[in-house]
């Protein structure tokens, strides 16, 4: 197998996670905040770790607590917080990546049960990959779309062009000086798929990029994946895309 191309998973390690998505009983370790190690930087209720359980070989994993509130959500948080959380990820995982120690960092979110996700308590994950450079499967066109809305440069728009498939938001950041409607459009672009969106999804993914010196963010809804793209990678566009790019400038910028 190729280093270069596959991230090698402790299933050992995998197996003692505690997972309160799929057990509501179980305790919130991100809740028991005595309990915690290996703290990175805290701002306010926003706390950065090395992950207790680092599942993922050749690699250096952190995790983001965005909040104190166990029940919170991205889509719903108050502006200041969500502007002070987007601001305080974007910060360590360009730090984490300048420091030269690894190929790249990814920088996501997942949200749901079928998102991936094993803790309930909202978080995101930054993780240094020693192996893989994750732009080599990145180009320009995943982000390019339909534009929904723009403000000082930023870009919220629709893909034409999904990674995976059907419905994906792009978000381009124009300055890291002024990161307001970065995080606005990241926002509502989760709090309508989670609210308005007009198939039920209670799931979504949130990926950060770098990518020929610009910052893009995606945010997708998670369902069960297309077997298309399981078996053959090909990612299919649906024909309402102008329909959605409507629908969200109506019910959000109208």
């Amino acid at each position: 197998m190729n280093n270069n191309t596959h991230l090698y998973f402790n299933a050992g390690i995998g197996a003692k996670k505690p997972n309160s998505i799929k057990n509501k009983e179980q305790s919130c370790p991100f809740c028991e905040k005595d309990k915690l190690t290996d703290i990175l930087a805290v701002d306010g209720s926003i706390i950065l770790l090395k992950n207790k359980y680092p599942v993922l070989a050749n690699t250096y994993q952190t995790v983001l607590i965005e909040t104190d509130d166990c029940h919170g959500e991205l889509s719903t948080y108050q502006e200041d917080h969500l502007i002070k959380l987007i601001g305080f990820g974007l910060k360590h995982w360009l730090l984490m990546t300048e420091t030269g120690e690894y190929r790249s960092v990814i920088f996501f979110k997942n949200h749901g049960p079928l998102s991936g996700g094993s803790i309930a308590h909202p978080h995101m994950q930054i993780v240094g990959l020693k192996e893989i450079n994750y732009v080599d499967k990145v180009q320009p066109q995943d982000f390019e779309g339909l534009t929904i809305h723009e403000k000082d440069g930023t870009i919220f728009s629709i893909s034409t062009a999904p990674r995976i498939g059907f419905y994906e938001f792009n978000i381009k950041l124009a300055d890291m000086n002024d990161i307001t409607s970065f995080a606005r459009y990241i926002q509502t672009a989760a709090h309508y798929i989670l609210n308005v969106f007009p198939f039920h999804c209670s799931s979504y993914n949130l990926f950060f990029y770098k990518l020929d010196d610009q910052i893009y963010a995606k945010v997708v809804p998670r369902s069960v994946t297309s077997p298309i793209f399981i078996g053959y990678f090909i990612p299919q566009v649906p024909n309402n895309i102008e329909w959605m790019k409507n629908d969200v400038q109506e019910k959000y910028f109208g």
